[in-house]
């Protein structure tokens, strides 16, 4: 039975210094805490029960966020023991968000760091007895859901030559896009000269797309992996830029919590440096938001799903790393991104990573990650509820769409079951496919995968024992079935061919984002679920080509490959849908609903600038308030900002081809995106 000591007594006053306390030896639990090897040592992730909001809040003040003690007396007690001498928030406070954070309860959760040399076994179990502890988690690393040693097949800038060779006439100009078989596939890719497993329209359905719209620079997609190099020539202009802030100034400019963070923020070493040559760094980031977007029609490189071109702008990418060269984030640090990405305004996080597949074969060197859902949630409650408030808070109920897209691999195991996070209920799960509609041989398929997409499949197409059969007798690269997309190795940008459901999820993001780039220019609006069946009920059914059997080699550069069937049969209703970007644009004027002149809720002395046309008011002629001692509104070429002045309500009255009216309310803790 756990101990509960909810005791109303003042603070321990000198929380942020260890302190002796009167020692503690707590009841031997029913159920033992069973932990991985990479479980890191001298850590561990708590969530506190709601009555100790301002007991820990208080300590947290006065020790400035970071503390040795919590000031909760049963607690401090096992810390005591443990030699704990650090604690802090998992997740810092955002002035502009905190409102919401403590409605999702995520303000309760905190690390702990104590000596490694505890046994962390016996730690959790004493801290789990304790009644003012809500949810108990072990810190690790996470993982990516690729090879980092794989290597890459690059060109350089200089000698991306671009000789097209296909009868396709291109939308772009970008030299290098006739090898993007996984955006528009006429069955004559270059791949197909040298091998037949190629077939008209295995591809993400990008042609019919672009006549409708080519990106939009309000949509914000995550991406969650290496740095991606902000400076790359073919990524610079699409690039998610922070306004308020500035590199090594030192300074949290904008209230989110993250001093500096101008281009994201290096989640690995807690800093707003983002690194792509760190020793071990593979430029899997990089190659995973050109895919996205790439600035199309430039006249350099490749093109990108939503990169822009005939006269719209390119969506833009946030670079959120988790992985800095031979270095990986943890559970926390990735809660922790997951919340950031939310709170700057990205609607889709992008994830190559995640836990292996449960199925994945021992003998093959996987070991096996969750099995179910509950078995995942119980284990990683911190990821699940990081997840949660992503889905839920990212995006605004005035805007194209009301919560975000959690969007991930699912994941390389040659297994019969997605990986998880891919598998939550929750996400969108991507298997990946070759360049004739086959199950890519490496990817994890299962009733949990709701999407396909493009990944390459070097282990079908590639040369058997040849290691360098991407180069012809000239020493050309050639096409042989991988995605090619922007790259940087050794700092140098580039180009180059990669593969894997981590390529086929990119896809599956730069399509979404797309689509609610053109939602948003239709003045659509939905909610993320909504969103999500819509990506699911346009993709295109492809079970019908899983027929036969497949013949690939496993680890086929190697001398001794292996060579391997697929029963195709074995994959019917478990690859989901093949995603189609034209399809999806097409729908979108007939569903969701119209984006109509919100209500607006501010903080004191807040502002928010609203664009009418999004709300389908044009020519505005007037905008007044009925209190301007509650807030003022300033109209200018169509664009309205409010400003806050007091607490309280009052109407907003526009005037256009017909009167428009909302309330202002302003108050403490509103956010200004709807949400109170």
């Amino acid at each position: 039975m756990k101990r509960v000591l909810y005791i109303a007594v003042a603070l321990i006053a000198t929380a942020c210094v260890k302190e002796d306390v009167t020692s503690f030896t707590p009841e031997t639990p029913t159920t033992p805490v069973i932990l991985p090897e990479d479980a890191t040592k001298g850590e561990v992730i708590i969530k506190f029960k709601p009555e100790m909001e301002s007991i820990l809040e208080e300590t947290m003040t006065r020790c400035e966020g970071v503390a040795t003690r919590s000031g909760i007396p049963s607690t401090d007690e096992v810390l005591e023991i443990l030699d704990a001498y650090h604690i802090e928030r998992v997740f810092p406070v955002d002035s502009r968000h905190e409102a919401r954070t403590r409605e999702n309860g995520l303000h309760l959760w905190y690390i702990v760091r104590f000596n490694p040399d505890e046994d962390l076994n016996k730690a959790m179990e004493r801290l789990s007895q304790l009644g003012e502890v809500d949810k108990l988690q072990f810190n690790r690393p996470i993982y990516r859901s690729y090879n980092p040693s794989a290597e890459p097949r690059f060109i350089s800038c200089a000698e991306a030559s671009g000789n097209a060779t296909r009868s396709t006439e291109w939308p772009f100009n970008d030299p290098e896009i006739y090898r993007q078989w996984c955006y528009i596939n006429d069955g004559t890719a270059p791949i197909a000269q040298e091998w037949a497993g190629v077939v008209a329209g295995a591809d993400a359905g990008c042609e019919e797309a672009w006549k409708l719209c080519t990106g939009d620079e309000d949509i914000i997609v995550a991406v969650m992996d290496e740095a991606v190099m902000w400076s790359h020539p073919d990524l610079a202009d699409n690039i998610w830029i922070n306004d308020g802030e500035e590199l090594n100034a030192g300074v949290d400019a904008d209230g989110n919590g993250y001093v500096d963070d101008k281009y994201g923020y290096n989640f690995v070493r807690n800093t707003p440096i983002t690194s792509w040559t760190s020793t071990g760094s593979t430029g899997h980031g990089t190659h995973v938001a050109g895919t996205i977007a790439a600035v199309n029609d430039n006249g350099i490189g490749v093109a990108g799903i939503a990169g822009g071109g005939k006269g719209d702008k390119g969506v833009k990418i946030m670079t959120i790393q988790l992985f800095d060269g031979m270095n990986s984030s943890t559970l926390a640090m990735e809660a922790r991104a997951m919340k950031y990405a939310a709170d700057n305004g990205a609607v889709i996080l992008q994830c190559s990573w995640g836990y292996n597949s449960a199925k994945a074969n021992l003998i093959m060197g996987y070991t096996p990650g969750p099995a179910t859902e509950e078995e995942w949630a119980t284990t990683y409650p911190l990821e699940k509820e990081a997840l949660d408030y992503f889905i839920h808070n990212a995006g605004s109920p005035n805007g194209v769409i009301d919560g975000g897209l959690a969007i991930f691999a699912s994941g390389n195991e040659y297994a019969a079951q997605s990986s998880f996070p891919a598998a939550y209920s929750k996400c969108i799960s991507v298997s990946a496919i070759a360049a004739d509609y086959t199950p890519a041989s490496y990817a994890n398929y299962g009733s949990e995968v709701l999407l396909s997409a493009p990944g390459g499949d070097l282990e079908y197409y590639g040369t058997p024992g040849m290691a360098d059969d991407v180069y012809d007798e000239n020493g050309v690269l050639k096409e042989q079935g991988g995605i090619f997309s922007t790259l940087v190795v050794n700092g140098i940008p580039g180009y180059g061919y990669y593969e894997g459901t981590s390529m086929a999820c990119p896809h599956v993001s730069g399509v979404a984002a797309l689509g609610l780039a053109y939602a948003k220019q239709q003045k659509r609006h939905f909610t993320w679920s909504e969103f999500r069946e819509l990506l699911y009920t346009t993709g295109r059914d492809i079970d019908n080509y899983f027929v036969g059997e497949k013949l690939f080699y496993m680890r086929h550069t190697s001398a001794g490959a292996t060579p391997l069937k697929m029963n195709l049969a074995d994959y019917r209703g478990k690859m989901g849908h093949l995603v189609d970007a034209g399809a999806l644009l097409k729908a979108i004027d007939g569903s969701g609903r119209d984006m109509r002149l919100p209500n607006i809720y501010l903080a004191p002395e807040a502002t928010m600038t609203l664009t009418l046309a999004d709300y389908n008011i044009v020519d505005a002629k007037s905008a007044t308030v009925a209190n301007s001692t509650i807030a003022e509104v300033v109209l200018q070429n169509n664009s309205l900002t409010v400003a806050a002045k007091s607490e309280g309500q009052t109407t907003l009255t526009i005037e256009a081809d017909k009167r428009y009216t909302a309330t202002i309310t302003v108050r403490e803790g509103a956010n200004d995106n709807g949400w109170l």
